[in-house]
Order: C-alpha cells, then sequence, then structure tokens
C-alpha cells in the first residue's frame, strides 16, 4: 500500500507514472477486497472503476473541476484518494464513512447520492450555472448503464442534446448492456475523431467548404457519412442523433487509453459522451464470475468467497409472557434448529404459492429481482414475471395496464425508490381503482445505506390516496395472510414491511382472521392502550411487560391497517382507556400517528391524551438497523421508560429479552440497492 498511503488529495496522481498508476489501482482493489469481506457492503461495482477513477482525477484538476458520480457505490476509489483512506474501514458504519458520495463528508463530494439516474440532471445545472458566470470549470457526469435507462436520465439526455452545453458524460457500461468494443478499427476511429489535429482540420475544412457554392450541402453530406460509419463501427448513432458527439467504446481498465481519451476531449466543446467498458468485479476471480452477488455482499472470506458464519443473533423484543398483564395470549419462541423467515423470505415464499393458484398473477420489479425476493417466481413463471429496469414509474404503469386487461398484478419495489413513482400511484392505480398490489419492501430503517435509502416517508404519502388500501403486518406469517388478501380485493393495496423479520412463533390460539379495516387485539389493560403498527407489535408487546412489573396495565392493539383505520377500536379505547400511544418505523409527520389523530377529531375524541412514538423529522444516518432503532429510542426499552414518563411515573425499567429476537438484518446476500 506504499503509493496509496503517498496520495492525500488527487492532485497528488499528477505527479506518478502510469506503471505507478497501475500499481496503486492494484492496492486500491486490494483496500477494497480487504474492508468489504471484513464490514460486508457494495465491491463489484467500485472494483470495476478503479481505473476509470484514477483517469479522471489525473487529467481533471477536482476540485475546480466538477466530478459527478450517479452512484457512489461505484466510486470508493474516489473515496481513497480524496482525503479519507485513513477512515476507509468505517464505511457504512455508525458514524462513519457513507457508503455513497456525501456532501458532508468532503469537497469532492458535490452532491449526497443514493438513488440511480440523477446525475445528468445536475451536471447539466453545474454547467449551466458555470455558464452564468462565465466559468472555466469542466463538468464530468458519471453515469452506469442500468441508471441511464431510468426516466430522469432519458429526459436530461434529451434536454442536454437540445441545450448544447460544454459537459462530459461518462457511460460506465459495467455489463456491456450496449455493445462490446470491436478491435482495432473502432479504436482506430475513436483516435482519429477526438485527436486536436482531426479537430482543427475539420473545423477549417468547414470554413473554408462553407465559402463555395452549395457548401452546406456537402458539409451535411460529410457528416451523414461521419454517421453513417459510426452507426456501422460503434454503438453511437443514438447519442449523436440526441445532440452529443459520441466515443467509445473504450477499455476501461486500460489507464493509458483512457488518460489520452479523456485528454483529447477535454478540448472539445459541446456535450461529449464518452462509452467506457467496464469489468464488474475486476481482477477479483469470484466477483467477476457473480457480479450479482458480490455487487452487495455481507461479509466474506477472500480466499473462497463464501460468506463468512452469521454470528449470535441480535437480542430483540420478548412476546407477551403468561403472567405480565391480562395477556390474550402466551407468545412461544421458534425453535432454535429452525431459521428464521424475513418479511422478503416469506413474500417470495408465498408469491410462489398464490402464483400457482392464480394464473393471472404477474410480479413487476424495476431492476431488483433478487432484493425483492422474485428471483424465484421469475424461475418458476418467466412468462408471469417482468423487470422493467430502473424505471419505477414505467413499472407502474405497465402494472395499471396489466389489471385493467384482466391480470392481477404484484408490483415489488423498496419504499425508498417508491417515492419516485407517486404520480403514478396516484394516476394509474388509485384514480383508476385498479387492483394493484404494491409491495413495498424495506419499509422503514434499512441500516448502512443511510437516509437515501430508509424508507420512513412511504405512511406519508401513501395514506393521503384515495381507494388505496395501506397495511402493515407485524411479522412474516401476517404478510402471508396480508398478500392473500389482497388478491381479493378490486382496488389498489399496498403493503409496507421492514428489512429482517421477527423470530418467533405464533400467538397461542387461533389467529384473528384478517378483515378489511380491523385490528388485532393482542393484549388487554385497562391504564394505556398501545396501537402499533408493524413492526413496532412485538416491542410494544416487550413494553407492555415491562410497564406491568410498574403496576402499569396496557393493551396492545396490532393495527394491521392504516387505511382504512379501526375507528371502532378508537373509539373504544378512547371512552374505555383514555390514553393512548401509536407507534410506528416512519416519520411521525403525517404517518400512523397523525392518521390516528385526525379520526381521534373526527370522533369526538381530540382531548383524549395522545402520545406519538415514530421516527424523528430528521434524515436519519446510516447504521445497523438495531443500532438505529436504539438512537432513534424505538428500543422495547426505551419504549417503556417514555411511556412510563408521559404516564406520570419516571422509573428505570429493565426489559427482558428471552423468547423473542430480530432476525438477522442481513439474512441472505441480496442487494439492497439498484445495479
Amino acid at each position: 500500500m506504499a503509493i496509496l498511503r503517498s496520495i492525500e488529495r488527487p492532485a497528488d496522481l499528477k505527479a506518478l507514472t502510469v506503471a505507478q498508476l497501475f500499481a496503486l489501482a492494484q492496492e486500491i482493489r486490494q483496500e477494497l477486497l480487504e474492508t468489504i469481506a471484513q464490514l460486508g457492503g457494495h465491491l463489484a461495482s467500485s472494483l470495476g472503476a478503479v481505473e476509470l477513477c484514477l483517469a479522471l482525477h489525473y487529467v481533471f484538476d477536482a476540485p475546480k473541476d466538477l466530478l459527478v458520480w450517479d452512484m457512489g457505490y461505484q466510486a470508493f476509489a474516489h473515496k481513497l484518494i480524496t482525503g479519507r483512506r485513513d477512515r476507509f474501514r468505517s464505511l457504512k458504519q455508525l458514524g462513519g464513512l457513507s457508503g455513497f458520495n456525501n456532501k458532508e463528508e468532503s469537497g469532492y463530494d458535490l452532491f449526497t447520492t443514493g438513488h440511480g439516474g440523477t446525475v445528468l440532471s445536475t451536471a447539466l445545472g453545474l454547467a449551466l450555472a458555470r455558464d452564468q458566470v462565465e466559468g472555466s470549470s469542466d463538468v464530468v457526469a458519471i453515469i452506469g448503464d442500468a441508471s441511464l435507462g431510468e426516466g430522469m436520465a432519458l429526459e436530461a439526455l434529451n434536454h442536454i442534446g437540445h441545450l448544447k452545453p460544454n459537459l462530459l458524460v461518462i457511460l460506465n457500461d459495467n455489463k456491456m448492456s450496449i455493445a462490446k468494443p470491436i478491435g482495432g478499427l473502432s479504436r482506430y476511429l475513436n483516435r482519429l475523431i477526438t485527436n486536436p489535429a482531426y479537430n482543427r482540420l475539420r473545423c477549417d475544412i468547414g470554413q473554408l467548404v462553407q465559402r463555395l457554392p452549395h457548401g452546406s450541402k456537402v458539409i451535411r453530406l460529410g457528416r451523414k457519412v461521419e454517421e453513417s460509419l459510426k452507426g456501422l463501427l460503434v454503438p453511437g448513432v443514438v447519442f449523436e442523433e440526441l445532440g452529443f458527439r459520441y466515443v467509445g467504446p473504450i477499455d476501461g481498465h486500460h489507464l493509458r487509453e483512457l488518460i489520452m481519451t479523456l485528454k483529447n476531449v477535454k478540448r472539445l466543446s459541446g456535450p461529449i459522451l464518452l462509452h467506457v467498458s467496464t469489468v464488474k468485479g475486476k481482477c477479483y476471480r469470484f466477483a467477476e464470475q457473480d457480479p450479482e452477488r458480490f455487487h452487495k455482499i455481507e461479509p466474506f472470506d477472500l480466499a473462497t468467497g463464501q460468506l463468512k458464519a452469521q454470528g449470535s443473533r441480535l437480542p430483540g423484543p420478548p412476546g407477551a409472557n403468561a403472567g405480565a398483564g391480562k395477556a390474550q395470549g402466551k407468545i412461544k419462541s421458534a425453535p432454535s434448529s429452525q431459521p428464521p423467515a424475513t418479511f422478503t423470505e416469506a413474500f417470495s415464499d408465498e408469491l410462489i404459492r398464490l402464483g400457482e393458484a392464480h394464473d393471472r398473477l404477474v410480479a413487476i420489479t424495476a431492476a431488483m429481482p433478487e432484493g425483492t425476493g422474485l428471483h424465484e417466481f421469475a424461475k418458476r413463471f418467466p412468462d408471469r414475471f417482468l423487470d422493467v429496469g430502473m424505471a419505477e414509474q414505467h413499472a407502474l404503469g405497465v402494472a395499471a395496464g396489466l389489471a385493467r386487461g384482466g391480470a392481477r398484478p404484484i408490483v415489488a419495489i423498496y419504499s425508498t425508490f417508491l417515492q419516485r413513482a407517486f404520480d403514478q400511484i396516484m394516476h394509474e392505480l388509485c384514480l383508476q381503482r385498479l387492483p394493484v398490489v404494491l409491495a413495498v419492501d424495506r419499509a422503514g430503517l434499512v441500516g448502512e445505506d443511510g437516509p437515501t435509502h430508509h424508507g420512513v416517508f412511504d405512511l406519508a404519502y401513501l395514506r393521503v390516496l384515495p381507494h388505496l388500501a395501506v397495511l402493515s403486518p407485524k411479522d412474516p406469517p401476517e404478510l402471508r395472510a396480508m398478500l392473500q388478501w389482497a388478491l381479493q380485493q378490486e382496488g389498489p393495496v399496498a403493503i409496507r414491511y421492514s428489512r429482517g423479520g421477527i423470530v418467533c412463533g405464533e400467538l397461542l390460539g387461533r389467529p384473528a382472521k384478517l378483515v378489511t379495516g380491523k385490528s388485532e387485539t393482542l393484549r388487554t389493560g385497562g391504564d394505556v392502550a398501545l396501537l402499533a403498527l408493524g413492526s413496532m407489535v412485538y416491542p410494544a408487546l416487550n413494553a407492555a411487560e415491562a410497564l406491568a412489573r410498574e403496576g402499569i396495565e396496557a393493551t396492545v392493539i396490532n393495527a394491521r391497517f392504516v387505511r382504512p383505520l379501526d375507528e371502532a377500536v378508537l373509539k373504544s379505547v378512547a371512552t374505555q382507556i383514555g390514553r393512548l400511544v401509536t407507534l410506528e418505523e416512519a416519520q411521525l409527520a403525517g404517518g400512523f400517528g397523525s392518521a390516528v389523530s385526525e379520526a381521534l377529531g373526527r370522533l369526538g375524541s381530540s382531548e383524549v391524551p395522545h402520545l406519538w412514538i415514530g421516527l424523528p423529522d430528521a434524515f436519519v444516518e446510516h447504521g445497523k438497523r438495531s443500532e438505529l432503532l436504539t438512537r432513534c429510542q424505538l428500543d422495547p426499552e426505551q419504549l417503556a421508560a417514555r411511556i412510563a414518563a408521559w404516564h406520570g411515573r419516571v422509573t428505570e425499567l429493565r426489559v427482558t429479552s428471552s423468547e423473542f429476537r430480530v432476525a438477522p438484518e442481513t439474512r441472505n446476500p441480496q442487494p439492497a440497492t439498484k445495479v
């Protein structure tokens, strides 16, 4: 690591030879592998973009020149050479470096990023702002081939081609989804069209020919010949038609060629698109062979590529014990030999079962078949599975058309990405009252991916939409029941569930049947009612037991529905108990507690004391989900203490957790962000 240790800022690269840059690339890859093997995280994309990152910083002068990365997980090399090397092994840990670009971390990161497809728009804005003050900075946008299909990116391409600013777009094609380099002739043409002498001659001849009779026709003919050659040799004709000067594809691991090409295109004016082909997982055999698995992976053994053994499971909320309060049913723990099912696993398994029973069921996702659990459904029913790519808006539009045509679509999208399709939920689904099921995965705190990926806003934007039923299960078995119920409805349904699951058995006794708009009472007590949603149900049971030991008897209600709310139970709680606490793993502003408060007002019970417990009005940082729940005071111990203090009994409470455990947060190596 001798060379890497000598790099404190990008300017230090300019003193290195190409051979030293090559050695530095290998040192960076070793650092990436050792760090992510230990901590887990995104790997394959950053391994593939090391040379590209070094070449960009070698040719351009950041931060004067503005380098904007679309997805930060391809830019770990960028972190290492921009003053963050000594903190790199805190990557994605609580209080450590972000797993994406973060403007709070470094002046070299212009934006805090996490959602793909945004960089072309922001880079265009930077270029226009530069031109307003007649600045001289170069603006470079680096975008992956998967992000290029996102609707916002396509809109930006069209606008850039229309305005024609000086802007360089680097297309990092790490799946060769557009084209492969096609040999010496292509490389020769790239060198020719980026060569300064060629471009000066091209300009001089153009001016000369323009003065000749019919000169403009000759110039147009020449351009058509050039474009025809490009169309035959390289896939640049589409970009040329959009108004870009296209260069590529070039080998993204050939440092000398990268540097030479970047120096040449730096001299050109107007919008340039440089197509760079890279190998995802470059130089690590297991990642090259299985780039999807190594896109984001848990801690693994470098020598074998296999996951390290999971450690002991995190302690979590016990259920209602028989002797605590007036429990409706005792909760038993799962057998230790039985691996826990996460919500995603339960969704995957139930969807296959439903697919066998309903031949019109269609599953849709937006570039996340593994992460959402749809990959097994896709194998079983390939003709009834659609992956539309990074295009959430399109996914819901297709679902609406399928539903109108008589199919029963289920769309599985992470909560954070569903935000991008709010208009389609309103316009295509709710306004039309179409029977589309939204499986909203990763609702709540997701952990190490941080504020761009926490699914904490969905309740606020979903519950305001007419005709949309919104539900949240307390555990994986209840998710199965909700999916069955949703397929029987004639309008749109959204089911939000958290990352991971609960290691638990079932409540003794026959579980209450899922009835539209009806909650489930799990425990009774006359001092306070805890109305909990989804992932907060078991913590609420924990807290109720601790409160009972202090003489506070709590009713615990599994809300199940956010829309429609169980107003009959609310009225009963208001009149018979008179004190209410709502608990949700979502932002309080506009969320579940807000919905309950509004309902109490409609029922004439707005005077009932009501404590809202949920996530703060802030962007929650990255860290393990269990750490973040504790920091946000949503663990059972702090819940009990907060409720006791609000109830007027400030005391030190102890919460045991012998029967229930939180399921491992990262049970399988599923990608948690878009590829």
